[in-house]
């Protein structure tokens, strides 16, 4: 049975929506918990079940069960947390390279070719960095040479 376009369409947007709501999901509930875990009394949670675990050991014969509960519950935990942390790298990595493009367009002298750094491959990377570097030894070894600056060919020949 062949769909229309515009039924196409729509399912396309149902499913859009569905993926969307479930992101967006996610990363209220990656902040709240980042925020929630990465505090003091989560801290203090973690090691009073620790020192729960530790005083029932005597109990339980520290057997294996005893042992597997902590493990298990470690493993699970970090495995969760894996998920949770980098959500909440990645999008505070994407704000911070966000506001600093806008402050490199803002500024009237500064490179423009530095915006969106975070997209070139490693040697490009690595030959901007040596052109700092450059530069920084340059502004060391003669105050007047203005240190924000990169020669012509340095800039040619990092647009590579």
């Amino acid at each position: 049975m062949n769909r229309t376009q515009p039924e196409e369409l729509k399912e396309h947007e149902r499913q859009r929506d569905f993926f969307c709501a479930v992101s967006d999901a996610f990363r209220v509930f990656a902040q709240r918990s980042a925020t929630m875990l990465g505090s003091a009394w989560a801290f203090a949670a973690a090691v009073l079940a620790i020192l729960v675990w530790l005083v029932t050991g005597p109990m339980f014969h520290f057997s294996n069960t005893w042992q597997l509960i902590i493990n298990t519950a470690t493993t699970i935990i970090t495995f969760l947390m894996v998920f949770l942390i980098q959500n909440t790298q990645n999008r505070d990595a994407k704000a911070m390279h966000l506001k600093l493009d806008e402050l490199i367009r803002a500024i009237k002298n500064a490179r423009n070719e530095l915006v969106d750094l975070e997209d070139l491959s490693d040697e490009e990377l690595k030959k901007i960095g040596e052109q700092f570097r450059r530069m920084r030894q340059r502004a060391e070894n003669d105050d007047t040479s203005p240190s924000r600056h990169t020669d012509p060919v340095e800039t040619a020949a990092g647009s590579h």
